[in-house]
């Protein structure tokens, strides 16, 4: 899928966030690599073969009241 010299990582590459991007809609949330790889802001993903990584972006955490 890839035409770049010094091609960028595979979908199924540990590294695939590290690929091109294609397209880039901030205002839909989400950023299309040229790895095929469909990034969403909550940092989940949808990879090419139509597998879905789940987000991993660390939930909130309550901010201690100080007393």
């Amino acid at each position: 899928m890839c035409q770049h010299e010094t091609a960028c990582p595979a979908a199924d590459a540990a590294d695939r966030e590290a690929a091109r991007t294609i397209r880039h809609r901030p205002e839909q949330g989400w950023t299309l690599l040229c790895n095929g790889v469909l990034l969403f802001e909550d940092t989940g993903e949808l990879l090419p073969d139509g597998q879905v990584v789940a987000p991993r972006r660390p939930l909130a955490v309550p901010a201690r009241n100080a007393a």
